[in-house]
């Protein structure tokens, strides 16, 4: 379905962590005019949530906090974008619940060192049972939106080594994991979706192609924008993020891992 054919284009940026999405979306849109929706990111929400505590100390509690915060933001960025008509979205409602799902097979805190990992596995062998049945009635929850919002998906496979910025709480195999399953989970509920590689002009010109789309700003302008965007709001996150952060002591360290 294309904006040529008169219909709405309500299309998905789907890759796990450090796939390149944010970059992507944003100057995607820029050069196409299609208004682009996001939810705040992880790092934001959590600067509000609990300023002191960095990911790998986050109990479940607050992670499924975390995440329901970023799906009730994407849920009203979308429905605003849809009396619109079309939309470029940074990711999805699925994320979320992907990102909860392989934390049940690699650990909740799959960043932490292998201390906390051992201690925080150990902490949730009574509460992971409940764990997976949230999960599934979450996954049911954000399915079904799914597959009544979006027209189309372009996935962006794990091309690229992950972002070293001190704050993805996240291995090399959760984003293997995770890319997995937004694949398999695209498959069943039969969303059309296009795999696409490359560096940034060549998915831009791309994804133009695929379906359609104007160009109203040429890919490399729109990528030179989107980067000072990009790095604009990420400096003052940082900031917020340096001035809040503790390094916490082996104690404290050792309490968190022990609570599920």
């Amino acid at each position: 379905m294309t904006e040529q054919e008169g219909q709405p284009l309500r299309l998905a940026i789907s890759g796990t962590y450090s796939t390149g999405k944010t970059t992507l979306s944003e100057a995607l849109s820029l050069a196409t005019g299609i208004p682009r929706i996001d939810a705040l990111s992880a790092r934001e929400i959590l600067l509000d949530l609990v300023p002191t505590k960095q990911f790998q100390h986050l109990e479940a509690r607050e992670l499924l906090t975390l995440g329901l915060r970023r799906l009730v933001e994407r849920v009203h960025g979308e429905a605003a974008a849809l009396t619109h008509g079309s939309f470029i979205s940074d990711g999805s409602v699925l994320n979320e619940w992907v990102y909860g799902e392989v934390r049940m097979t690699v650990g909740l805190n799959p960043g932490a060192p292998l201390l906390d990992r051992a201690l925080k596995a150990l902490s949730g062998v009574v509460a992971k049972p409940f764990m997976r049945r949230y999960l599934d009635a979450y996954g049911a929850v954000v399915k079904e939106r799914a597959a009544r919002t979006y027209t189309a998906f372009v996935h962006l496979p794990v091309e690229f080594e992950m972002r070293r910025d001190g704050h993805r709480p996240v291995s090399e195999r959760y984003r293997q994991l995770s890319d997995q399953l937004l694949l398999r989970t695209l498959d069943e509920l039969r969303i059309p979706y296009h795999i696409v590689r490359g560096g940034l002009e060549e998915r831009i010109r791309r994804i133009v192609d695929i379906f359609e789309l104007p160009l109203l700003l040429e890919p490399a302008e729109a990528i030179r924008r989107a980067h000072e965007r990009i790095e604009a709001s990420r400096e003052m996150v940082a900031e917020r993020w340096i001035a809040t952060r503790e390094r916490p002591s082996l104690l404290r360290r050792i309490r968190y891992a022990l609570r599920y």
